[in-house]
Order: C-alpha cells, then sequence, then structure tokens
C-alpha cells in the first residue's frame, strides 16, 4: 500500500535541530532557558501590538490560566462557541463553571454575534451574567471580531479568544491572537508550526503575562524556601520544546503560503464538482491560514455524502476527517444551555476537512485529486 497522506503533519524547516542541540550542549534541559524566553519574543514580535507571551505546555492550559485570569470560579458560566474542538470548553468545567454554548454563523462558522447577544440577556434575565466569552478563530478562519468585541464592550464581559488552530491568520490587517482580552496559540504536532506539543497565552497586560509565568510554575512564592499562598500548575514550556518552536517561527509565514496553496488547489478541484462548497474567506478583511482545508457536501445535489468521500479516500490511504462535532452535541455536555439554530449540527452532518499540510508534494496531490475525481465521477455515474 502506498504511504499515508496524513491530514496535517509536523512540518520541519530545518533550524530546530541547532536550537534543541544548543540546549543540550549548555545544559538548559528544564522548563526554563534561554530558548523559552527567545520564543516568546519572536511570537511577540511577530503578533506585534505590543503584546506579552508566556509559552506553555499546550494551548489547553493556556485557556485554563485564561480562565483563571480572568476570574472564572465554581458556579459561573462561561459563553463558548459550539463548533470547536473539545479543548475550548473542558478549562471552563476544570474551573467547576458552566458552559453555555453558542451556535455558528454560516459564513465563518464561528461564533454567532446574534445568538450570542440572546444568550447574555438571557442569562443576566436569569441573574447569571456570564464571566466571559471563549471565541475560536475555526480552522483559521478569524470570528466576527468587531460585532464580538462590541458585545463584549457592551455587556463588560471579557474574551478568551482562541488562535490555537490561527496562527497567521489575521483580521483587517490584525494578527489573530491579538483580539481578546486574553489570547492562546496552540503549537500542537498537526499545527501550523508546531514544538512537538506547546501553546502561548497572549495578552497586551505584562501583570496578567507575569501572573500566567506564576501560576504555571507552580505558583511558588518569593522566598527561599518553596512556599506557595496559591494553587499553581505544571504548565511552562521546556527549553527544548521552544528550541523547536524557534525554528519553526522562521518558516511560518512559509508554512501559511502552502497551507493558502492547498486551499487554491481544493478550489480548483471542486469547482466543476456540483454541490461542493470549499470553505473560504467571505470578505477580503479575512485573511485565513487555512490551516484546514474544509469542504461541505450537498448530497442531494453532488449524489454522495461527506461520509462515503470519506471513507473512499480511506481506502487509497488518503487521511480526512469529519468537522468538530458541535459541543452542545457531545455526551459529556448534553446538559448544558445552548443558543442557536443548526449551523453547527448541518456543518458537522455535511462537512469534511481534507489533508491540508504544507509538507503534502506534488505526488500526494496528484493521488488526491486522482482519488476525488474518480470517486465522484462514478458516484455521478
Amino acid at each position: 500500500m502506498k504511504n499515508k497522506i496524513w491530514l496535517s503533519s509536523p512540518h520541519m524547516g530545518g533550524k530546530e535541530r541547532a536550537y534543541v542541540t544548543e540546549a543540550f550542549d549548555t545544559n538548559w534541559v528544564a522548563p526554563l532557558g534561554p530558548n523559552v524566553n527567545a520564543f516568546e519574543g519572536a511570537i511577540s514580535s511577530y503578533l506585534k501590538q505590543d503584546v506579552h507571551v508566556a509559552a506553555l505546555s499546550s494551548g489547553t492550559a493556556g485557556l485554563h490560566l485564561g480562565l483563571i485570569l480572568l476570574g472564572v470560579t465554581s458556579g459561573d458560566e462561561v459563553l463558548c462557541q459550539s463548533m470547536t474542538f473539545s479543548a475550548s470548553a473542558n478549562p471552563i468545567v476544570y474551573q467547576g463553571a458552566t458552559p453555555v454554548f453558542i451556535d455558528s454563523e454560516p459564513d465563518t462558522w464561528n461564533m454567532c454575534p446574534v445568538f450570542l447577544e440572546q444568550a447574555i440577556k438571557d442569562r443576566i434575565k436569569l441573574g447569571k451574567k456570564p464571566k466571559a466569552i471563549i471565541a475560536v478563530h475555526l480552522y483559521g478562519m478569524p470570528y466576527n471580531v468587531e460585532a464580538i468585541t462590541a458585545l463584549s464592550k457592551k455587556y463588560d464581559i471579557a474574551v478568551l479568544e482562541d488562535s490555537a488552530e490561527a496562527f497567521g491568520s489575521s483580521y483587517k490587517g490584525q494578527k489573530c491572537g491579538t483580539f481578546g482580552d486574553i489570547s492562546i496559540l496552540s503549537f500542537n504536532g498537526n499545527k501550523i508550526i508546531t514544538t512537538s506539543g506547546g501553546g502561548a497565552l497572549v495578552t497586551k497586560d505584562v501583570s496578567l503575562r507575569d501572573k500566567a509565568i506564576f501560576l504555571a510554575t507552580q505558583a511558588r512564592d518569593q522566598a527561599p524556601h518553596y512556599q506557595h499562598s496559591s494553587i499553581g500548575y505544571n504548565y511552562r514550556m521546556s527549553n527544548i520544546c521552544a528550541g523547536i518552536g524557534r525554528g519553526q517561527m522562521q518558516v511560518l509565514d512559509a508554512h501559511v503560503a502552502l497551507r493558502r496553496e492547498m486551499h487554491d488547489f481544493y478550489v480548483q478541484l471542486f469547482d466543476k464538482i456540483p454541490g461542493v462548497t470549499v470553505f473560504n474567506e467571505n470578505n477580503p478583511e479575512l485573511f485565513s491560514n487555512h490551516w484546514l482545508s474544509c469542504i461541505v457536501i450537498d448530497p442531494s445535489i453532488a449524489g454522495f455524502s461527506s461520509s462515503s468521500l470519506r471513507l473512499e479516500l480511506e481506502k487509497s490511504n488518503i487521511e480526512s476527517r469529519p468537522l468538530w462535532k458541535p459541543m452542545h452535541l457531545q455526551p459529556v455536555f448534553e446538559s448544558s444551555p445552548y443558543y442557536g439554530a443548526t449551523v453547527s449540527k448541518d456543518l458537522f452532518a455535511n462537512g469534511l476537512c481534507l489533508p491540508s499540510g504544507s509538507n503534502l508534494t506534488s505526488d500526494d496531490k496528484t493521488r488526491i485529486k486522482t482519488a476525488i475525481e474518480n470517486f465522484c465521477i462514478n458516484s455521478s455515474g
């Protein structure tokens, strides 16, 4: 069987090994060191907007710390995009709070401002004003920044921006990861750049960054002995992982360009296949890194479903994946409040993520194209 074509695999740039070797040679094999400082600095410089960065063990750790910094505690409610990976919602429960899920808007697939405001008004009426809004840039597509920021200010509810999938994306020229009161990034193995595992918390408030680092290093007080006045966590990024990140930062824009090329490849591929829509920016103010290229299939027009295409690609050893199953449909969150219609549910039922890696070869593209075209021809015939 031919080698597997993965959905989104790590893609090294060549400089990572030098920084990792330097860490070994200088014995900086710890959750601190020159690579951590330099990686944080590189992220800050890339994002601009005078942000401050804390490199962490994962994007989930960033979300958890972000909720703590925003004062979310037991009994609180947090508004969260429903169509997202579970890591966006799980930290709400870590804090003993309740997630209130919001449906997507059709254009960006992200949190719908109309349903968001409906939820805010309703929760306030019930005497449960939400403590925070977790807004996600899904698959690298910027959410409706202006509308959600306006609602945040109108009702005085902080935004925790989940930019795990959107490093390199932008809205009106401003990088995603700089719009929230607190923002997070992810460097998991399948992301635009990777540190093998890792993430970052981003904020314009240096005191919040410093407190995040304090909490991420077991909340050790200033004392010659180990003294703790707060509950802390082991969430700091290691100097080894940060070395990988330093090398990856040098190829970030190149990786974004290659992902966008893959997206254009699918636009062209499906252009003459009826009933298939490629997920795309709906206006020039949005710039998506197209972390994953996604399609939505109308079976009544296309003559096939997203699941049948996925299974056909699997036969050719090509990985694809359904869109995120909305959180309000997940067994673990079935009792949580939900505001919306069926946008996210319908997207999950008919959507598919296709191989999108920045390291896909011309041969890989030929295999993908051949498998899809043959399937579509056979399905329509």
